[in-house]
């Protein structure tokens, strides 16, 4: 099953240089951000199987992505198969988003 469910992005001319065309090969961790929250230590330790934590986002609104732990869109949770996906609806300057990266 392919990871990405979209056109493949174009291909770097030919003219591109070795090095633009190793930096596109990197593989950069991708991550969907549900929700986020602060909580003591106290209350970490007291986690365990069962608990539920409850976070203040409405369950429609749309989910932070993120690449190299930097956020570069949103987008909306969608089923794919028996699977999890992330529908973009908004993602950044492709050239910025690189040069965020390297920061």
């Amino acid at each position: 099953m392919p990871l990405l469910h979209a056109p493949t992005p174009p291909k770097p001319p030919p003219a591109a240089s070795p090095d633009l065309r190793r930096i596109l090969q990197l593989e950069v961790p991708v991550i969907v951000k549900l929700a986020e929250r602060k909580l003591t230590l106290g209350e970490v330790m007291r986690l365990g199987a069962g608990a539920i934590i409850e976070f203040s986002k409405n369950s429609d609104e749309p989910l932070e992505l993120l690449v190299n732990n930097k956020p570069i869109g949103v987008g909306d949770a969608v089923k794919v198969g028996e699977n999890f996906g992330l529908k973009i609806t908004q993602i950044g300057d492709v050239k910025e988003i690189i040069r965020s990266l390297g920061a």
